[in-house]
Parts: C-alpha cells; structure tokens; sequence
C-alpha cells in the first residue's frame, strides 16, 4: 500500500507522500522554531521528517515540491534542507533533495536586499542553480517571462526545456505501471505566471495525484493556497478537455487552511456559498472520501465565525455540507486529532481497498485504519 501523511503545523502546509515502492515525495515545509523546545503543540517537523528517514535508512527524498513561495509553505526550509548552490548549505546532516520541484513564478520572484536570506530566495537560487546545471528539477509552467529571463542569463532555454512540465500533463518519473502513481499537472498555467499580479497563491503547484493498487483506483487532490477563480480555470478547461476523471477525488487537500476564499468571494453569515466551478468540483467526491484542512483548530463559537484570518467555520460548514452530498466519509482538521493539545499526523492509507485514514489515539499509538470494500466499477 502507500501512504499520504498530513502534519500538524499550525496554518501551514507540510505532506508527504510514501509509495509502496519506498520512493518518497514532500509536499511543502513550514518548520516552527518553538517546537523545539517544546512550547507549542504543532509537530517539530524537522525532527519528525528525520526520525523516519532514519528508521528507513535514508537521508533524502525523491521528491520535494514547493507549491509556492509563501513562508507557510517553506518555514525553516533553508536549515533542514542540503542547497547545492552554496558550500555553507551542504553536509552537516541536512536532507537531501534528489528532485526540486517549484511552480515558475519561485525562479522569477524578485526580492529586495533585505530579503535575500530569506528561504523564499535561498530556494528560488537553488531552483536556478539547477536549472542552470540540466539536472535534479522540475519546473511548473514556462511563461514567456521566464524564457526572457533564461536569455538574459544566457541559458539555453531550448537544451534545458525537458525540465519544465505544463499543466495538462503527467510529471515524467512516476507511472501507474512502475510506481502504482502518477502526477498529472492542474496549475499553474502559463496565464497565471505572465498575466497575474500574484506570483504566488494564483501560481501555486496543484495536482492530481493517482493511485493504482490491485486495479483500484484512488485520486487525490493536492492543492496549494488557490483562491476561488483559480479552482474555476481548472474546473472549465479539465472539463472543456473532457478530462473530468482528473477533477474526482478521494482525498482532498482543502486550500488555503479553511479559508473561504477558496470557495467564494463572500464569506457568508453561517456558511460560504461556493461559487458555480467550485462546486462542481466539490461535487466530484467519491463515496468513502476524506477532507483534509491543514490548519489550526476551527472555531464554532460566536468568535470563530468573527475572525478574520482562516480557518474560516462557514468555509468548514460548506466543505461539510458537500461532503456529506457525495457520501463522504470524514472532514479532518490536522491540528485537532487526537486533540487540540497533542496533534499527531494525520496517516491515510491507499490500499486495494481505496482510501483509509489510520486513527490516532491520545497515547499516540495508532488504532487499524478505517475500512471499507472497494468501490463498485473502480476495478
């Protein structure tokens, strides 16, 4: 089987995807410094990620993909991760990274002098300290923008063109046949990096990722900060494609931590009222399937559907009424299980029998993983 693990990192993105094969994929990185000492109830993420590639023997990952630049998604990153670009970033324990992958817009940001120690800019000069070498990166997209820069720099865009991936396609690397996954490419589209404003959450790195186990088939959803009228393009050119198969889900990563933006302009009194494609894509959940909100306890009280900041309870109210509609099995927030105190990872496992989330007790133990037959027509 293979797994998918949530942790629990305030309102903040870090998953990690573990195939049967041993081959291992990161999904973002957000490190809080407190949770070494112990102060905090968030996960010390560097530890954890390190504990279990010591119990594997290993020290890297296959994969480490940044859906984009924002601190919530990269915290910490420059200290755990070993950068190639620079001496001072090598050896020393750090993880190494087999293959980078970042959306476009992470190599064209610029940044101002006060930044460039940042780990928004450290990985942005790893991304292109290996673009520039041909090897060991993926690239999301390639606006027009990027290649004028590849030309300034004098980079021969064309010998180097088989690193970037556009969406609409399969990551090359991992197959269903080889790997039982594949990695096909929602956004960024090129419109999104050469005509936006927002580098980031309207650029960020959103897949669907399927499963293949004992000709079941099993697809999740991995999306990054997208607000409303980027999940809208998706939806309209996956469907002016007939590529709708690409939009269900078993598993669905909720963006932007439980932020209404995601659903909706308007946050609405006691529930957001989607907008017309994200609810077609809401509405694409399979029987038996899970939400998943990374972010911090959500709030049901006068105050919660008050605050300003996600997670939102009217955007929660939404995602469970739709849940509910299709026959879903659970909505789950990464920091509340077991408890609030003491969050644990959130484990699902991707069996011949579809999507199972592994339960957690309070003693941090795990109890056998929810179960059902597998779906009818899925084999």
């Amino acid at each position: 089987m293979h797994q998918v693990i949530f942790y629990p990192v305030s309102c903040g993105d870090t998953s990690q995807i573990i195939l049967a094969n041993g081959r291992r994929i990161l999904m973002d990185f957000h490190h809080i410094a407190d949770t070494e000492a112990n102060n905090r109830p968030e996960i010390n993420l560097a530890k954890q990620l390190r504990d279990e590639l010591d119990a594997s023997d290993r020290d890297d990952y296959d994969v480490v993909a940044f859906t984009h630049g924002d601190e919530d998604h990269i915290k910490g990153s420059s200290d755990v991760f070993e950068l190639e670009h620079a001496d001072k970033y090598r050896g020393n324990g750090r993880i190494k990274m087999r293959e980078l992958w970042v959306p476009a817009a992470m190599v064209v940001e610029e940044a101002t002098g006060d930044q460039l120690q940042s780990d928004r800019v450290l990985l942005r000069q790893e991304a292109r300290y290996r673009l520039r070498k041909g090897s060991g990166v993926r690239i999301f997209s390639k606006p027009a923008m990027i290649k004028e820069w590849m030309g300034a720099q004098g980079i021969d865009f064309e010998a180097r063109k088989h690193l970037f991936i556009d969406a609409g396609a399969i990551v090359p690397g991992f197959s269903l046949a080889e790997d039982g996954v594949e990695f096909f490419v929602h956004s960024p589209f090129v419109a999104h990096t050469d005509e936006g404003d927002d580098l980031r959450n309207s650029c960020a790195l959103i897949f669907n990722v399927r499963f293949m186990v004992d000709g079941t088939q099993t697809d999740y959803l991995a999306i990054g900060d997208s607000q409303h009228g980027v999940l809208e393009d998706i939806v309209s050119i996956t469907e002016y494609h007939k590529r709708m198969d690409r939009l269900a889900w078993d598993l669905f990563n909720i963006p932007h931590h439980c932020s209404y933006l995601a659903l909706g302009p308007d946050k609405g009194e006691k529930e957001t009222v989607p907008v017309a494609g994200v609810l077609k894509l809401l509405r694409q959940g399979r029987p038996g399937s899970y939400l998943v909100s990374s972010s911090e306890p959500i709030d049901n009280s006068k105050s919660g559907y008050e605050q300003v900041q996600p997670p939102h309870i009217q955007a929660r109210n939404a995602y469970e009424r739709y849940l509910k509609e299709v026959g879903g099995r659970k909505f789950l927030v990464t920091m509340e299980e077991p408890n609030h105190a003491h969050p644990k990872p959130l484990i699902f496992e991707i069996s011949g029998g579809g999507c199972s989330w592994k339960k957690t007790i309070a003693t941090g133990f795990a109890s056998a993983a929810e179960s059902r037959p597998p779906r009818a027509g899925r084999r």
